[in-house]
């Protein structure tokens, strides 16, 4: 039960953030992405995959993958949300 948790906050974290972002600029999807992918997505997709890679070997110690899912998924989700912060906005020039 505490796998199928894990991909419904996952999931949520997901539907979340694309109704958050539907109609922003870039930065703002960059941003709201990032921060979503760290503190939602990333805890419980580790936590879930893990678990479900634990279940499919037959061993606990698989379960330790979780310790290499969350570090990466969160650095996704600080770079998105740095890209976001950092990015200049495009400005179209008029000329006349």
């Amino acid at each position: 039960m505490a796998i199928v948790i894990g991909y419904i906050i996952a999931f949520s974290g997901v539907l979340a953030a694309s109704v958050i972002s539907l109609d922003k600029p870039q930065n703002k999807k960059y941003m709201v992405w990032g921060i979503v992918l760290m503190i939602p997505i990333s805890p419980a997709f580790a936590f879930a995959a893990g678990l479900s890679w634990a279940v499919i070997v037959g061993s606990g110690w698989g379960g330790m993958i979780m310790w290499y899912i969350f570090p990466i998924i969160f650095i996704i989700g600080l770079v998105m949300l740095l890209i976001g912060i950092f990015k200049k906005e495009e400005t179209e020039v008029v000329n006349s």
